[in-house]
Order: C-alpha cells, then structure tokens, then sequence
C-alpha cells in the first residue's frame, strides 16, 4: 500500500511538472492584462491590448483542470490516456470539483487504461484499434460515468449545505461570518467550497452588501503571500522546485489569481490548505469587523483604492499573510535529499516523456 501511494504521489508530480508551464503563461498574462486594462477587463465587449491579454490568459486558465488530469493520466498509462484524461478533466470543471478532482480524475483514467489493456484482448488482427478506439472509449465512458455518478451528488450536497451555513453566520458575529467566508474563499483554491464562497458574495455585492466581496479578495491573496513568508523563514522546508514556482505564483497574487500555488499545495495538501485557511479566517473575520467594503468585484491591489478603508485592508492582508506563512513554517517538515530527487524526477519524467513524443516516427 505505501508504494502504491508513493507511485500516485509520484505521477500527480509528473503531471503537475507539466501543468506548472500552463499556469505561469495563462497566470501571468492575466495578470499583466488586469494590470493594464484594470476592472475593465471585466466588461465584455472592451477591447485594447490588456483586455485581450487577460482574455488570452483567462481561457488559459480553463485549460489548467483538464491539463492536470490529462498528464497525471498519461504518467500512469501513456500516450492512450492522454485524451481520455482531457475529457475527464473537463468533466471535472464543469461539476466544479477544482484541482482536487482533476487529480482524482487523472488517477481514475489511467488506472483504467492499465486495466483495460492487461484484461481485454483482442484478435491479433484488431490489436490495431485498441489504442485509437477500445481504450480511449472505454477508459472515458467508465470515468465519466464514475465521475458524474459519484462526485456529482457530494457536491451539490456540500454546496448547498455551505450556502445554508453562510446565510445562518450572517445575521450573527461579524467576525465569525467574515472568518467562515475567508476560509472558504482559500479552502480548495477554485474547487466546489471556493465557487460557493464566490456566489454568496457576489449575490450580496449585486443587493449592495460589499463587505463580503472585500473579504474574499483579501482571503485570495493570502495563500501565495503566505506561502512565500514561510519560503523566506524557513527555505529548508521548499524544494528547489517550489522556490521557483513561488517567483510567478506571488506577482499571480497581487491580482488575486491564486492558482500559482496550486503546485505547492498539491505536494504538501494538508499543511498547506491548514495554514492558508488560518491566515485567510483571521483577514476575513478583522475585514468583516472593521466593515471593510470594496467598489470593485476583483483585482486584487488594482481594488484595494476602491475599499472604503485601503489602509484596514492592507493591514488584514499582512496579518492574514503572516499567519499562514508562520503557522505553515510551523507544520512542514523540512526537505529531505529524497524530497529534492522526487520532485526533480516528476520534471526529468515529464521532459523524457515529452522528447519521446517529439521524435515519434510519423512515417
């Protein structure tokens, strides 16, 4: 069982070394877009060189789940999984499972593949279509089957079970609501707790309550803030790897696009989410308390001129950042010569992988 894990730990690895690439183009021409163009980039029909790098890199983004599935799928089984593990990755979008079901998605998939080619057999003379028909069909009728009959209805539940948990907070302690909203905000970066989180405030900032969009703003910039803070106390704790992804994932952040982290957190799951949802409770619920409203719905510090109280902002942001970096630098266990090899193998794989690809003989 521990070197099945370790062998899932290491193709989640593999397929993040090729998703990494991904979310730096797509993060940081959004970034560089909103930065231009600002909250126009929000009003279709805008047109000019920062809306239409932030388009660019915004429908980018809508590559990232299917991409993560796609690789950590073709890590398990190969080049037959690839496509099979792009459709269940948009499976995964769009019942808003995030980069957690993406990861469940891509294991599903190649698993399957490896059981499709070591128990079906075909006629010699049909071998031909098994890696361009069987197992591409099969391997994508069974995941998404699984997907939508299992993951469908946990989440709907969750969903609507938050909405009902939010509402209650909000006619009680401002801190404790805005606490809630900020965990949720950072909890699973863009996952189903996140959309909910997301649709609350943006139905109360369209009835003019805007103190809960200010909350999710701050609670979406603390996670690579946070996470760099822990870099900088204890840089024994990061991989080489991880010190490298952190130079794109904190310019991400100052435009509120946290996905950069995504990599980091996806190695180290549990410390990480417990860190960044303790940093974003405390920005959330002093945000909440102070009655800190925003005029804009995002932008990260593109919106922070537009808080009814910038300086209260920022000051949540800092203590927010600084929790999650101490408490992280508290929980992660420094990095052994092992962690260094396995996370320098899931990049060697890729580039292996992706070398055979390039010199396949197409004649």
């Amino acid at each position: 069982m521990k070197k099945t894990f370790r062998e899932m730990k290491q193709h989640i690895l593999t397929g993040i070394s090729y998703f990494i690439p991904l979310v730096v183009a797509a993060g940081l021409t959004m970034a560089i877009g909103r930065l231009i163009a600002g909250q126009s980039v929000a009003n279709l029909g805008e047109t000019g060189i920062g809306y239409w790098l932030y388009q660019t890199g915004n429908l980018g983004m809508q590559l990232m789940v299917p991409m993560l599935c796609a690789y950590i799928a073709f890590s398990v089984a190969g080049r037959p999984a690839l496509a099979p593990g792009f459709i269940i990755g948009y499976v995964a979008n769009n019942i808003k499972a995030g980069f957690i079901g993406g990861m469940i998605g891509g294991l599903l998939v190649g698993y399957l593949v490896v059981l499709i080619k070591k128990y079906i057999k075909l006629p010699k003379s049909l071998e031909g279509i098994m890696p361009v028909i069987i197992i591409p069909f099969l391997s994508t009728a069974i995941s998404g089957l699984l997907m939508y009959g299992v993951l469908v209805g946990p989440i709907t539940w969750l969903t609507n079970l938050l909405t009902t948990f939010l509402t209650s907070l909000s006619e009680g302690s401002r801190f404790i609501y805005g606490a809630a909203l900020g965990s949720m905000a950072t909890f699973d970066f863009g996952g189903p707790v996140n959309k909910v989180a997301t649709a609350f405030a943006n139905a109360l900032y369209t009835d003019g309550i805007r103190d809960a969009k200010t909350v999710q703003i701050i609670a979406s910039m603390i996670p690579p803030f946070g996470i760099a803070i822990s870099c900088l106390l204890t840089p024994k704790k990061y991989t080489r790897n991880e010190k490298e992804t952190l130079k794109s994932a904190v310019p991400m952040g100052c435009v509120m696009i946290t996905e950069g982290v995504i990599p980091i957190a996806a190695r180290d799951l549990v410390r990480v989410v417990a860190s960044c949802v303790a940093g974003s409770a405390v920005a959330g619920g002093l945000s909440m308390m102070w009655g800190v409203s925003s005029e804009l719905l995002n932008g990260g510090f593109i919106a922070f001129p537009f808080f009814s109280d910038p300086m209260k902002g920022l000051i949540c942001l800092a203590i927010g950042s600084v929790i999650t970096g101490v408490v992280l630098s508290f929980l992660k266990h420094p990095v052994t010569a092992e962690d260094e090899k396995e996370d320098d193998l899931g990049h060697e794989v890729a580039e292996d992988e992706l070398d055979e690809i390039s010199f396949v003989n197409v004649e």
